[in-house]
């Protein structure tokens, strides 16, 4: 008797240690997940490639039950991406490929948005030098007086960058 108890003892300390430790991989023993993605870029396979690896992050962190705070912060040739505004005569102007992708890619950025609370900034400054008004952008972006500027205060507030390359 004294056996089968030292045996599921033992076999349940196991457990509890290697569950410890799986978490603790997984980067979930300290403060909650803090990530900064930056769109700054003119490529629709490259944003695209980013939404992926923001629906992985997310999706997992979710899965595993821990909360996070991941944003993306946009200025430059990003804005495109938000708006379906076409931009004419701007150095942003929608490309054909970003016509036909828009649809798909908007979907993906709500649902990031509202179903895994991704939060979405965009450069002022950009947008003022475009001339388009706070309404031509998707529902739920909020705006920050300059992108690279707020990616600069998140890292110092502890928030890991991540740029699709």
């Amino acid at each position: 008797m004294h056996r089968l108890i030292s045996l599921l003892l033992t076999l349940f300390v196991g457990l509890t240690w290697t569950g410890a430790a799986s978490a603790q991989g997984m980067g979930m023993d300290g403060p909650e997940p803090k990530v900064v993605y930056h769109v700054d870029y003119e490529g629709v396979r490259r944003f695209s490639a980013q939404l992926t690896s923001i629906y992985n992050m997310v999706h997992h962190y979710r899965n595993q039950l821990v909360n996070y705070d991941v944003r993306v912060v946009v200025n430059s040739f990003g804005v495109r991406f938000f708006t379906d505004d076409n931009l004419e005569d701007t150095p942003f102007e929608a490309g054909e490929q970003l016509k036909e992708q828009r649809e798909d890619l908007k979907g993906r950025i709500r649902s990031l948005m509202d179903t895994y609370d991704v939060q979405v900034a965009i450069c002022g400054i950009t947008r003022e030098q475009i001339g388009l008004s706070k309404d031509a952008f998707y529902d739920g972006v909020s705006f920050v007086d300059s992108g690279v500027v707020e990616v600069a205060k998140l890292q110092q507030k502890g928030f890991a960058y991540i740029k699709a390359e």
